[in-house]
């Protein structure tokens, strides 16, 4: 396994100097964000480090030279919009700069690219059924013939007001992951496993773990603290805000070394990347690499 983190903390800075920092820490790897280059003017968007619509040979070397000098892979190309969102022109967007994405992550010979598989959040699983299928079947096809595989997040994504209750990305469980890949059997599809979202969800990760240990594409390292106090006020139907909030690995109730160790009994040997959402380090940009510090020194003892 190597360890590394999802490029989106240091949303400030530039490819290089996050490279730069990765290898200053010791981290092998980052899960770096491709967002179109314009989605500070979009609801709900993310940093671009890569940008998929400009890898021109020279771009595409520079790349490869950065990544070659500092000693730093990069281990997947992240964009997490809402293909199936139920405003027409934001599904389009973002399956269309997908595909994009999944071109750039064959053209760089990265083969990975992490993501949401999105929803409609008025409607139930079935009923966003059809859509799923019609968007992610090609979706993946586009993907296996170009030799890249997708990875699907399990985040929820019900956090926000606007998200509640439906929230805004189905592949939240092992039934539902299980009936995805049924529907879309492909090799190429598969996890990009976050254990955070399964303490909160009461879901053993040790199960989701050896239950699809051939879809374990890639793995976030987040933790999550229950509010005991306020989840006994609230109870488990209420918005997870209320009683649930993201930390840094080590800071939350997750057993990372049992988690680890049900990685290494399922044969799991690729990327670990911390996601840093702990309002404890939000702000300035030495809490953020602080953040990514103390996150290394952590889990390092789980990984040889």
């Amino acid at each position: 396994m190597q360890l590394g983190f999802v490029s989106a903390v240091l949303k400030d800075q530039s490819l290089e100097e996050i490279l730069r920092f990765a290898a200053e820490t010791g981290y092998g790897c980052v899960e770096v964000m491709c967002w179109p280059s314009a989605s500070a003017q979009m609801q709900n968007a993310g940093p671009c480090h890569l940008d998929v619509t400009r890898l021109g040979p020279e771009d595409q070397r520079q790349i490869r030279a950065l990544c070659k000098h500092f000693g730093v892979n990069i281990s997947a190309l992240g964009y997490y919009p809402n293909p199936l969102s139920a405003d027409a022109e934001e599904a389009k967007v973002a399956c269309s700069h997908l595909h994009q994405v999944i071109e750039a992550a064959a053209v760089l010979g990265i083969g990975l690219v992490t993501t949401f598989v999105g929803r409609d959040h008025r409607k139930s699983v079935d009923e966003n059924w059809p859509r799923f299928l019609e968007t992610w079947h090609p979706l993946i096809q586009h993907a296996e013939q170009l030799g890249v595989r997708v990875a699907i997040e399990n985040c929820p994504m019900l956090f926000a007001d606007d998200q509640w209750p439906g929230g805004k990305n189905l592949a939240t469980t092992p039934a539902i992951w299980r009936k995805m890949f049924d529907a879309i059997p492909s090799a190429n599809f598969g996890l990009n496993l976050d254990p955070s979202h399964l303490i909160w969800q009461q879901i053993h990760p040790a199960h989701a773990i050896h239950g699809f240990r051939d879809r374990l594409f890639h793995v976030h390292a987040k933790d999550a603290r229950i509010d005991a106090l306020a989840l006994n006020e609230h109870g488990v139907l209420s918005n997870p805000r209320l009683w649930h909030t993201p930390k840094l690995p080590g800071l939350g109730d997750l057993n990372w070394g049992a988690f680890f160790g049900s990685l290494g009994d399922v044969g799991y040997s690729g990327p670990v990347t911390v996601e840093v959402e702990d309002r404890s380090f939000q702000g300035s940009l030495e809490r953020r690499h602080a953040s990514l510090v103390q996150s290394y020194r952590y889990l390092q003892q789980f990984v040889s």
